[in-house]
């Protein structure tokens, strides 16, 4: 297990250098940069921009620079003093940009898939020791619904809602009296006033499909012999449950750990823009179609690191929960 574990995070060097690659140059393939970005916004609100004037915002960026000096200095920044760089579009540090968006995101993102779980997992047992009871089906029809529903359309049709019925707006996570206030008690209840609809709306998609694949596992579970064995010997139906096929059915939500941690960070991009969220999902769009590459790798980076981490805390908890696992399929 220890040789596992130091062989997999020497892994992950060579990895993550492959992945801030992709990064970078992915970002850079579209035509265009920046600047002319900037000089596009400029001409359309009228203001003419001559080509001596292009090429000196060329060079203050520092994209008149060949593109692997542009990527050292990028990297090297980050490895070295833990700098991400500076956002153009923002014309403020990458870091200060990453450490506004991300303690919200992951709040409402964490929040959203405890709720989803909590609420999931239960009524996954309950509909698999209940096959084909009424509530079943009612589950299993909720279910589809929840993930046939897209969360933006929802969310746009429950702030319309609200605003025309009770005159409240869901947009944003905060009140205008309270954006820039500092924190007190009635801010932190303004936030709560707001906060329960993306939560709601975030962890819904992932409920219904955490409800299937927990019943369908367990049904797995409950036909074999293993089970049968265990009710002969004269174990309660919860024990039983509990102590051997629940902790089998959880697997797959265990070995998902590789996608929720950076969907912790990028969260529900569509929900977000559709509430006006202060999240990270939005910058990354923003940053994207602006063809800031310093901003935009730089959550595209960490999201990908997030996946690697993910996907080996993935293989520690599956190795931890199921005994049976044993990597290398050698047995200590």
């Amino acid at each position: 297990m220890i040789f596992y574990l130091i062989r997999r995070v020497m892994m992950l060097v060579p990895i993550l250098i492959l992945m801030s690659m992709v990064a970078f140059f992915l970002i850079e393939l579209p035509p265009g940069d920046y600047v002319s970005f900037r000089i596009q916004q400029l001409r359309m609100s009228g203001v003419e921009v001559s080509e001596d004037e292009a090429q000196r915002l060329m060079i203050q960026y520092g994209l008149d620079r060949p593109l692997p000096a542009r990527y050292w200095r990028w990297v090297s920044g980050i490895v070295l003093r833990g700098n991400f760089g500076w956002s153009l579009q923002w014309n403020k540090s990458v870091n200060e940009i990453l450490s506004e968006r991300i303690p919200m995101t992951v709040t409402i993102s964490l929040l959203a898939l405890l709720l989803s779980w909590t609420v999931a997992i239960p009524i996954g047992i309950f509909s698999a020791t209940h096959q084909y009871s009424v509530m079943d089906y009612v589950f299993t029809f909720l279910g589809f619904i929840g993930v046939a529903t897209p969360g933006f359309l929802l969310a746009l049709i429950i702030a319309w809602v609200l605003f025309a019925q009770f005159g409240f707006s869901m947009l944003g996570l905060y009140s205008k009296e309270y954006l820039d206030a500092p924190w007190s008690f009635a801010k932190f209840v303004d936030l709560l006033k707001h906060i329960w609809l993306p939560l709601i709306l975030v962890g819904m998609g992932n409920t219904a499909a955490t409800i299937r694949v927990v019943r369908n596992n367990l049904l797995d579970e409950l036909r074999k012999q293993y089970v049968i064995t265990a009710r002969a010997k004269g174990l309660t139906e919860w024990g039983l449950l509990l102590k051997y096929p629940v902790r089998v059915a959880i697997n797959p939500l265990l070995s998902t750990v590789s996608w929720v941690l950076p969907g912790l960070i990028s969260g529900a991009v569509l929900i977000d823009i559709v509430l006006s969220l202060q999240t990270t999902g939005p910058v990354l769009l923003r940053a994207v179609l602006a063809q800031d590459m310093v901003l935009a790798g730089s959550i595209v980076l960490i999201l990908s690191a997030l996946t690697v981490v993910g996907a080996l805390l993935g293989d520690i908890l599956l190795a931890l929960v199921d005994p049976r696992i044993r990597f290398g399929g050698v047995e200590k």
